[in-house]
């Protein structure tokens, strides 16, 4: 069991965090192979606050947010991840408001 009672589950010979997230691949996949989506990418890291070093050492490590999945819609980068209320936690609702601040991406939640 994870930390919010999701099973994580293996498909393709990756392990998803949930069920529900593994499905959402499953269903990206079909878009990429049907030619609807493109350059699907899976936990897609972005820099939200670098390390911040002082006297040549790491006082504080970065805050990273990492997408569940990145890909092209419509000529349109697409940032996605599998939400439930659940794990709409206050970091996440943070990195969500730091993402779209620091890089103009909205996130989509599904």
């Amino acid at each position: 069991m994870g930390k919010y009672g999701n099973k994580k589950v293996t498909v393709d010979g990756i392990t998803f965090d949930s069920v529900k997230e593994a499905n959402r691949y499953a269903e990206l996949r079909l878009l990429q192979r049907a030619g609807k989506i493109f350059e699907l990418q899976r936990q897609v890291p972005f820099v939200l606050i670098p390390k911040q070093v002082r006297d040549g050492k790491v006082v504080e490590r970065p805050v990273v947010y990492k997408a569940d999945f990145v890909y092209t819609e419509n000529g349109q980068e697409v940032v996605e991840d599998v939400k439930s209320p659940i794990t709409k936690t206050k970091e996440y609702i943070i990195k969500r408001k730091l993402l779209l601040w620091q890089f103009g991406i909205q996130i989509r939640e599904v």
